[in-house]
């Protein structure tokens, strides 16, 4: 009997649109629980998700059929329409288009979960646009600095 096995495991990260910060803490977490419902409801696992007021990491795994494009595009869609739907914002919210993505082993999983949960502690040391360019540097993703995220 033949069939497909893998272990994908990708951090995704994407900005708020022109970076702002609207991200706030008294609803983030309902935020995190919503898009953990999209991935799960598309057949994914979650492992960890959280960010800052400008940005949000997801780490999930993936199985082979799922398109990643389709669903960062279907996570910011919907969520959205769920921050707005909400008035969490005083304007309306939209994320900016494109987004990071990076594949980790299967041995770095725990390690990608505590960088991830510990968003806040890590960027009191360096900036979201730091952090960004240095993960494209260290998976050595070519890119042009003026065609990441607007940056503030």
């Amino acid at each position: 009997m033949s069939g497909t096995f893998s272990q994908l495991y990708v951090q995704v990260v994407f900005a708020v649109k022109g970076r702002q910060s609207l991200i706030h803490t008294d609803w983030d977490e309902q935020l995190y629980k919503y898009i953990t419902g999209i991935i799960q409801s598309k057949g994914q696992k979650v492992y960890a998700i959280n960010g800052m007021p400008d940005h949000i990491h997801i780490f999930i795994s993936i199985t082979p059929v799922c398109c990643l494009s389709d669903l960062v595009r279907e996570i910011k869609k919907s969520s959205n329409e769920f921050i707005n739907q909400n008035k969490f914002t005083k304007e309306k919210f939209n994320w900016q288009s494109g987004f990071g993505a990076f594949s980790y082993s299967h041995s770095h999983i725990d390690k990608v979960v505590k960088y991830i949960l510990n968003q806040k502690a890590h960027h009191k040391k360096r900036s979201f646009k730091e952090e960004y360019i240095e993960l494209l540097n260290k998976f050595q993703i070519v890119h042009e600095e003026k065609y990441l995220f607007d940056w503030l």
